[in-house]
């Protein structure tokens, strides 16, 4: 199991016990307040035979402090990363607001998230990275059937995109975003959708925005939906960590081209303290991460923490 610590490094849990040595340490912007870091990881679907690790982190653009996220890519030798290749860069970052999530989608594409880097106006300017979620190959080139032409948008009009999440049965993307004055969102991400940020955040009647499917006071991070017959329960439903409320959240969505929300769940309330993200294991398990060492949470003596959340 990889994990991704914000200070820059790439750590690995073997047998349920982590490793001293990290994989990989890679210099970051950081600030123990605010945000940037070491964020996005994505395993290559093909990491059995190209061995190859997404990243995603802020660095620093300029002597003068100015912050840019870039997407890298690694290859794994002998327990360590190797081989670096910078697939994007000078993504607009900041101290705050860079989103930053990785997921492969089941076309094979890379999918980025980026923030709005407190830049609002950027998350509407196609000219634009940030506030954003981007397409790419996997070898970084742009997608010859990406809504803009020689453009890695995939839609725009995000602030703050936290969890990335692809449907088992439909393929279709949903995501996760923190909004302004608490009107957390849960979208369908829709090819060359605007979802209408800084415009509006929340409920609209504008038809030129994609409105969100669910706005939760909730700030939301990473998120999964469930295939494993090991909840048969929760089998379907989508499952998004929860930070300020210090929860997991469960949706349950109707089936359909529009799905709404039938159903919320909120799980582990305050056990566990800030969630950070939530991922299914090839052993069909869930697995939790903890975030309470970010400078916002009650640390425990055992945190940070992943947690493997076993079925009564």
């Amino acid at each position: 199991m990889f994990v991704t610590e914000r200070v820059g490094r790439v750590r690995v849990i073997s047998h349920g016990h982590l490793l001293s040595r990290p994989w990989l340490k890679l210099r970051v912007a950081k600030a123990s307040f605010a945000e940037a870091g070491l964020m996005g990881m994505a395993v290559d679907p093909a990491f059995a035979a190209n061995h190859k690790i997404y990243l995603c982190y802020s660095y620093y653009r300029t002597e003068q402090g100015l912050i840019g996220n870039r997407v890298v890519v690694y290859r794994d030798h002998n327990g360590y990363g190797v081989d670096r290749k910078v697939l994007l860069d000078a993504i607009p970052g900041a101290l705050f607001h860079d989103g930053c999530r990785l997921a492969f989608g089941p076309d094979g594409k890379l999918y980025i998230s980026t923030g709005d880097g407190r830049l609002k106006d950027q998350a509407q300017r196609l000219t634009s990275l940030a506030g954003k979620i981007l397409r790419l190959d996997p070898g970084g080139k742009v997608p010859a059937d990406n809504p803009f032409p020689n453009s890695p948008v995939w839609s725009l009009g995000h602030r703050n995109p936290q969890g990335l999440a692809f449907q088992p049965r439909t393929g279709r993307l949903f995501e996760t975003e923190h909004g302004s004055d608490g009107l957390n969102e849960l979208n369908l991400i829709r090819r060359g959708g605007n979802y209408g940020w800084p415009k509006f955040n929340g409920e609209s009647d504008d038809p030129k925005f994609v409105p969100p499917i669910l706005v939760h006071n909730s700030p939301p991070a990473g998120a999964t939906f469930v295939s494993s017959d090991r909840y048969p329960d929760w089998k379907g439903n989508l499952l998004f960590a929860g930070l300020g409320l210090r929860q997991l959240v469960r949706v349950v969505l109707s089936d359909g081209a529009a799905p709404k929300v039938v159903k919320i769940e909120r799980l582990l309330t305050g056990r566990f303290g800030r969630i950070r993200d939530v991922a299914q294991g090839p052993d069909g398990y869930l697995y939790i991460a903890t975030s309470n060492t970010d400078g916002r949470g009650s640390p425990a003596p055992t945190d940070d923490r992943i947690i493997r959340l076993v079925p009564r």
